[in-house]
């Protein structure tokens, strides 16, 4: 008898999680989550403005942008092939400082945040692909429209992941590859983890900030003219 009603209860919790998962709504689109995502955060910095409100930068590139950016696949493909090279200690540590560089880099962007006008657009890939490249346009007062690419990929857990950025078709993630590969040709993985843990230091800082350029539009914010 108890295995009859624990089969009978088994059936019911699996008809009513199907039940759910048919009546759950879709997941959006990767060009509706990144106009939304866009919409909140400006948002947020609009508000704070408004009120004379410092914006706590980090917190909210963390909070909102950081569960969206696939930062070990970012990092898997800037280290290349030296990432087999590499313990799990040692790619852990690299994804960790990594990301670091990122953060605190498109934190700084976006403290120069000028409300720029984005239009996303439709994927062209066919409805279902689970990789697709969300294309925007940034239109800025007095400079001519930037376009900046986003490669994302859909992850069975997290959603649409950003594993790539490419402003005007320059890769984001490519951009560090040769010079993390001479890095770890002179010093090994353990110098690459050393320099960019270096760097970090110098960002927190605050030395040389300016001329971190490549990781500006790391999202979708583009505040514009500098280059490393």
């Amino acid at each position: 008898m108890k295995s009859l009603k624990a089969l009978v209860a088994g059936a019911a919790f699996a008809a009513g999680s199907a039940q759910a998962q048919l009546l759950a709504p879709p997941p959006p689109r990767a060009d509706v989550l990144m106009r939304s995502l866009t919409a909140e955060v400006t948002d947020i910095l609009k508000s704070d403005l408004a009120a004379g409100r410092r914006t706590d930068v980090a917190a909210l590139v963390e909070a909102k942008i950081g569960p969206v950016v696939d930062f070990t696949r970012m990092t898997r493909i800037a280290v290349a092939r030296n990432w087999r090279l590499a313990s799990p200690e040692q790619q852990a540590e690299l994804v960790a400082q990594f990301r670091t560089l990122l953060v605190r880099t498109y934190s700084r962007a976006l403290s120069d945040y000028q409300d720029p006008e984005i239009d996303y657009k439709p994927p062209r890939e066919p409805a279902g692909d689970t990789e697709v490249v969300v294309r925007s346009t940034v239109r800025r007062g007095g400079a001519p429209p930037l376009s900046i690419d986003y490669e994302m990929a859909d992850d069975a857990l997290a959603g649409w992941q950003v594993y790539d950025v490419k402003v005007e078709g320059v890769s984001l993630v490519l951009n560090y590859r040769e010079s993390f590969a001479a890095l770890v040709r002179a010093d090994g993985i353990d110098g690459l983890i050393k320099a960019l843990a270096e760097r970090n230091r110098r960002n927190a800082e605050g030395a040389g900030a300016a001329r971190l350029a490549p990781v500006l539009s790391l999202l979708m914010l583009y505040s514009g003219g500098r280059r490393q």
